[in-house]
């Protein structure tokens, strides 16, 4: 069945333009009360008029995403218009590209607060709500630069893979209260993106190829805890996996052993997904039990 939005109340940061603007209008088509969230208040307004010429609800919030207070009035604002909050999409986001060795760290810093603690403001905010309600999505706007790595480009791959952390644990604390946490990894031509690469290689990138799958981690029976990748058409799923390893005990020559066996602790095959941090502990101290039982006992 098509996935039907109707009743739910949708804030996207970032939502004036690009992606945000893109993943607004199509919440909006699913019947999601959309408050656009972005500084630029002309383009947050066409985008508002719009919404509302196709028959939506839309409003608009000038919060800066990196001010708890701001955010907490378009929260509250949120709620006094529409009663509540269903959907969180943290797109909000800004680039300060230059190599590691030449960049300022005040531009690390000013891209880690945006991307990271412009989403912590959002998602702390309505947390509460959520669980309170039963009833939640929250969508963390990651990259294949946090993910994979990208020249140039270490605040923001900082930022995009905390992000990827932050969602782990969240959607682990939010199951018991039907919160969905997931990540998305897009590719499109935006503001962002456009002045990094070719027009022939953007072309068909368009932000509108991304925004099924914000329509589809928001809707009723969406996964959680899952990274999807999206960029022309094409979806993907990235996994945060663990190798079988080697076990070589606490000699001496431990070090020299596992530079020589560094193949074989890459070597994917029967790798594993864990379910929490500690899964990795059980594996080793289990792993360990088994080689030395005389050292480790249960």
């Amino acid at each position: 069945m098509p996935v039907n939005l109707s009743g739910r109340v949708a804030i996207v940061t970032g939502a004036g333009a690009g992606l945000g603007r893109a993943h607004a209008i199509a919440l909006a088509r699913r019947g999601a009360c959309v408050v656009i969230n972005d500084l630029d208040e002309a383009a947050a307004g066409q985008l508002c008029n719009l919404i509302e010429s196709e028959g939506g609800k839309a409003a608009w919030s000038g919060a800066n995403v990196t001010k708890l207070t701001e955010v907490q009035a378009m929260v509250d604002d949120t709620i006094n218009r529409w009663g509540k909050i269903d959907i969180l999409v943290n797109n909000a986001g800004i680039l300060r590209d230059r190599s590691f060795a030449k960049m300022e760290l005040d531009d690390f810093k000013l891209v880690l607060d945006v991307h990271v603690m412009g989403s912590v403001n959002c998602t702390k905010l309505v947390w509460d709500g959520m669980r309170a309600q039963n009833y939640g999505r929250v969508i963390f706007t990651t990259s294949s630069s946090g993910l994979y790595g990208n020249f140039g480009q270490a605040n923001y791959s900082a930022a995009k893979m905390a992000l990827v952390g932050l969602m782990q644990t969240l959607a682990i604390e939010g199951e018991r209260s039907n919160i969905r946490v997931n990540c998305l990894a897009p590719s499109a031509a935006t503001g962002m993106t456009n002045p990094l690469y070719t027009q022939e290689a953007l072309a068909g990138l368009d932000a509108t190829m991304v925004s099924p799958a914000v329509v589809a981690l928001a809707a009723d029976d969406a996964p959680t805890r899952r990274i999807v990748l999206a960029g022309a058409g094409s979806f993907e799923q990235a996994n945060i996996t663990m190798t079988r390893g080697v076990f070589l005990g606490s000699g001496e020559d431990s070090a020299d052993r596992l530079l020589s066996s560094m193949d074989k602790l890459a070597d994917r095959s029967g790798e594993m997904l864990p379910q929490s941090g500690g899964e990795q502990y059980q594996y080793e101290v289990e792993r360990a039990r088994r080689a030395r039982p005389h050292l480790l006992r249960a």
